[in-house]
């Protein structure tokens, strides 16, 4: 019998945060697509208010599809751009929190982890990302949105892993 695990991949974002919801099908089972999108931060309130609201988003996906781990993709920031760094960082503790409340594992990948994992090169562009996200899946269209894209993978990479862990 094939086991099967829910995972939620989350590409972090202040302004659009991109979420997926899959179940991973045991190694090599293939996955499939429960629910994927983008929650839309609003931008002209406070940043308390902006990480309450991506919070309350995040605490109600979690609890209406009950994911059995959270994969939280890890930012990159150049180091020119401190203040970003600073912000994301606070968006990711509130995504991090979210899941810790409600006792959901929680794995977090680097950018060029997930993209080898679905294209097999940890420098693949945004578009070779959704293109494999969409043949991995097999979706019938590529994903329009590049941050659900990224989640997708991020999604992907992280059950994977879960299911086929590294040796």
């Amino acid at each position: 019998m094939t086991s099967t695990i829910r995972v939620l991949g989350i590409d972090p974002g202040l302004r659009y945060t991109g979420y997926a919801c899959i179940d991973v099908r045991g190694p090599g089972g293939g996955a499939s697509v429960i629910e994927a999108g983008v929650i839309r931060v609003p931008q002209r309130k406070p940043l308390p208010e902006r990480l309450t609201y991506l919070h309350d988003a995040l605490t109600t996906l979690m609890r209406d599809t009950s994911p059995g781990l959270v994969v939280i993709e890890s930012v990159f920031v150049h180091r020119d751009r401190a203040q970003t760094a600073m912000q994301m960082g606070h968006a990711r503790g509130v995504m991090l929190l979210a899941a810790a409340q409600r006792g959901i594992a929680i794995d977090e990948l680097s950018p060029a982890e997930v993209k080898r994992a679905v294209t097999g090169s940890g420098r693949a562009s945004k578009e070779q990302v959704q293109h494999a996200v969409a043949a991995l899946l097999g979706l019938a269209e590529v994903p329009d949105q590049p941050d659900t894209a990224d989640a997708l993978a991020v999604a992907l990479a992280g059950g994977e892993r879960a299911v086929v862990p590294p040796r």
